[in-house]
């Protein structure tokens, strides 16, 4: 099974992402658009591992102070053009001892740095400038959600388990 922890985006901000993605298609932006159901933040992925319900008890043992999580300006790691957010100290904290008792947990998962992002178009390639008109959007944070990610009829599907 294919395991990321996530946060799962409110139906507003999922709209207001799809909005600015529905702009960058205008301006000619080519690429694999992410969808709209597939929109999330993802704290740490996991990859390959059969034992969800050990990796739900991490989850459940770290406590999450719920927080605000706003949008602010956009990156790219290479091809990959992502939404990021406002400084989140909450967030940040969260993360690190997320990731830490998944470790003592001796749960694999991937070290990257954090960087908190929201992958919006993966292979990005434009003909032209453009600009990505980023929405102010919030929303509440209060819990991570296990996900796993699986292949539907060609499509990548993520699911919260």
């Amino acid at each position: 099974m294919r395991l990321f922890i996530a946060i799962d985006l409110s139906e507003e901000m999922k709209k207001s992402l799809v909005g600015c993605m529905h702009d960058l298609k205008k301006q000619g932006v080519e690429g694999n658009y992410v969808p709209a159901q597939n929109l999330h933040m993802t704290l740490a992925f996991i990859g390959e591992y059969d034992d969800p319900a050990r990796i739900k008890s991490v989850i459940d043992r770290v406590p999450l102070t719920p927080f605000r999580l706003s949008l602010s300006e956009s990156g790219n790691f290479g091809n990959i053009l992502w939404a990021g957010v406002k400084g989140n100290q909450k967030l940040k904290t969260y993360v690190k001892e997320l990731r830490e008792a998944l470790a003592a947990e001796g749960i694999p998962f991937e070290k990257d740095k954090f960087v908190p992002h929201i992958t919006l178009i993966r292979k990005t390639s434009a003909k032209r400038a453009y600009q990505v008109h980023m929405p102010k959007a919030d929303m509440m944070v209060k819990k991570a959600s296990l996900m796993k990610s699986e292949q539907r009829n060609g499509k990548v599907v993520y699911k919260e388990i």
